[in-house]
């Protein structure tokens, strides 16, 4: 698979994120569906706290991406929703540093909600990986 992105303004990589990525002939795409603080058996975990939220959330995404044999590197698209966007810009880091350490910076755009799907949630990632 060849990846190019496309920036036509600089802005966005400070931030960690292309405007966009070329994907030329990946042999393998996978949808991810929402991923949020869920422990194994399904309990929300972490309630008020975005942050550990937030590195539970990424925890799970590499999970599955694992399993797809996959990582973060391979994500090509990355949807953030968040209840509370002044919170989550305040714990960033945590989402920013894990994708600067994995050389990833998918095109990713952040969404302020009302709710999820369960009231403890603060964040959900969905995300889209090629290889």
């Amino acid at each position: 698979m060849e990846r190019t992105p496309i920036n036509p303004w600089q802005w966005s990589t400070a931030l960690g994120y292309n405007q966009a990525e070329l994907i030329t002939a990946p042999t393998r795409t996978l949808y991810c569906a929402g991923q949020t603080a869920m422990s194994p058996d399904g309990t929300p975990q972490h309630p008020n706290d975005m942050a550990a939220q937030l590195a539970m959330s990424l925890d799970n995404l590499e999970a599955i991406l694992t399993a797809a044999t996959m990582t973060l590197k391979n994500l090509v698209r990355l949807t953030v929703y968040t209840t509370d966007v002044d919170l989550l810009f305040q714990h960033y880091a945590v989402l920013a540093s894990r994708l600067a350490a994995a050389e990833a910076a998918p095109p990713t755009t952040m969404l302020g909600v009302t709710r999820l799907a369960l009231p403890p949630l603060l964040i959900e990632l969905e995300a889209t990986a090629a290889a």
